[in-house]
């Protein structure tokens, strides 16, 4: 059995049933994902009862944001002194090459 050469109409129709069976598999995976999604969820749901919340831990002293969602520029300091927290910024701003002016500190945490 040797190759055999197609004439331009054979290699269209064969470019054509290519292109049309892959939009067909196509249009099976968009019914399919949505499908596969909810049974998922509905086997998910079923299976574990969702865990009772843990007691709030009351909140640390991290400043309350401004009613119009504006950073008001203040910083935690959670057991390390002004001149540490100051430190801690420079390397960060150092490090990340990203000026202190753009960064925004909301906590820092002596570990």
């Amino acid at each position: 059995m040797g190759i055999t050469e197609l004439s331009l109409v054979e290699a269209l129709l064969v470019a054509l049933s290519g292109i049309v069976t892959v939009f067909i598999m196509l249009a099976v995976l968009c019914i399919m994902i949505p499908v596969i999604s909810k049974v998922v969820s509905s086997i998910e749901g079923k299976s574990a009862p969702a865990p009772a919340a843990a007691p709030a831990a009351p909140a640390a002293a991290a400043p309350a944001p401004v009613p119009g969602g504006t950073y008001t520029g203040e910083v935690a300091l959670l057991g390390c002194d002004e001149k540490t927290a100051a430190m801690v910024m420079a390397i960060v701003s150092h490090e990340t090459g990203i000026p202190l002016d753009q960064l925004i500190f909301h906590k820092i945490k002596a570990l």
